[in-house]
C-alpha cells in the first residue's frame, strides 16, 4: 500500500457489472480533478484471442479445466508487479488488449485479439485504477491485494450474472445463447476456484440480488432493471474508511443495515450509493498523496 502512489482495484467476473462501478469512479476522477493511470485486466491475459481458442482445444479434448479465469491463463506475476512498482515508484509496464477494430486503429494499427507491445506508464499521474478478472488474487505464487490501497467487488448472485453475460454477448458480440452457455460452464471450475475467493480478500462488495423470478436464466427474456434489484453493499472492515453508516442510511432512500458491515440499498441507488461511498475515500487518498 502506498499513500504516495494509490493503487484501486475493481474485481468481477464477465457479466457482472464491473463497468458500472468503472463508470462511478470515472465520473468522481472528472469531478475531482484525479489523473488515473487506467489498466485493464484483459491486457493481462497470457494468450490472445488465437492462441486461446487453441488451448481451449487442447484442454477439452484432454479433458482438462482452461479458461479466461484460470490462473495459468494469465499473467499474474506480472500483474503483481505492476501493482508493487506503480506503489513505489508511480509507474511500471503495462500493454493494451485489442477489443475490436476501432480500437486496433485507434492504438497503431493493431488487429483485434492482439496486444500492444509492453510499454511504461507515464509519471505524474495520480493512482493507478485496475478493473478486471484478477485483482485479488492471493496464492501460494502471488498476493496481488497487498498492494491496493481500496479492492472493489462487484458480484451479483450468480443466476444474475449469467443473465447478463448472455444478454451482453448475444447483443453485444454475436454469440448464440447455446455457446454463451458451453462457456459459462467450461469455466465454472475456475470461477469456483479462482474468482470467487477474491472476494474474500475485497474491502468493499456490490452484490446485486433480483427481486424477480431468474430461476431459470437460461431461458431468461430480459435483465432485471435496477428497480427489480436491491444491492447489497458489505465492508469488510468499515473503520478502515470511517464508513458512516448513519449518514448513508439518511442520504440513500429506502437503504436499512442488514449487518453490522453491510448496508442495503435499492437497486436503481447503487450508482449514487457508489459516488457517496467511494468520494471521501479518493478524497483521503489525494490528501495523503500531497502530504506523503
Amino acid at each position: 500500500m502506498s499513500k504516495k502512489h494509490p493503487v484501486i482495484a475493481v474485481t468481477g467476473s464477465s457479466g457482472a457489472g464491473t463497468t458500472t462501478v468503472k463508470q462511478a469512479f470515472e465520473h468522481l476522477f472528472f469531478r475531482l480533478n484525479i489523473e488515473p493511470a487506467v489498466v485493464e485486466g484483459d491486457s493481462f491475459h497470457r494468450y490472445d484471442r488465437t492462441e486461446m481458442r487453441s488451448h481451449i482445444n487442447r484442454a477439452q479434448a484432454e479433458g482438462r479445466h482452461f479458461s479466461h479465469f484460470a490462473v495459468e491463463a494469465n499473467l499474474l506475476e506480472e500483474l503483481e508487479n505492476l501493482f508493487r512498482q506503480y506503489s513505489e515508484t508511480g509507474t511500471g509496464k503495462r500493454r493494451y488488449y485489442i477489443h475490436n477494430e476501432e480500437e486496433g486503429l485507434r492504438l497503431g494499427g493493431y488487429k483485434p485479439g492482439t496486444f500492444t507491445p509492453w510499454s511504461d506508464i507515464s509519471e505524474g499521474t495520480d493512482l493507478l485504477f485496475y478493473e478486471g478478472l484478477h485483482g485479488a488474487v492471493k496464492n501460494e505464487f502471488v498476493d496481488i491485494p497487498r498492494y491496493a490501497d481500496l479492492l472493489v467487488g462487484v458480484v451479483p448472485i450468480v443466476n444474475l450474472e449469467w443473465i447478463q453475460k448472455i444478454h451482453r454477448d448475444t447483443a453485444e458480440r454475436g454469440y448464440k445463447p447455446e455457446d454463451v452457455t458451453d462457456t459459462i460452464l467450461r469455466r465454472m471450475y475456475d470461477y469456483v476456484n479462482v474468482i470467487t475467493p477474491q472476494f474474500s480478500q475485497t474491502d468493499i462488495n456490490f452484490q446485486r440480488v433480483p427481486l424477480v423470478d431468474t430461476s431459470n436464466p437460461f431461458i431468461a427474456r430480459d435483465i432485471p432493471s435496477p428497480d427489480e434489484s436491491l444491492v447489497i453493499i458489505r465492508f469488510k472492515n468499515p473503520r478502515k474508511f470511517n464508513v458512516d453508516f448513519q449518514n448513508l442510511l439518511a442520504m440513500i432512500k429506502d437503504s436499512f443495515m442488514s449487518r453490522y458491515n453491510s448496508i442495503v440499498v435499492p437497486g436503481g441507488k447503487m450508482g449514487l450509493a457508489m459516488e457517496i461511498i467511494f468520494r471521501p475515500i479518493l478524497e483521503r487518498m489525494m490528501e495523503e498523496k500531497e502530504k506523503a
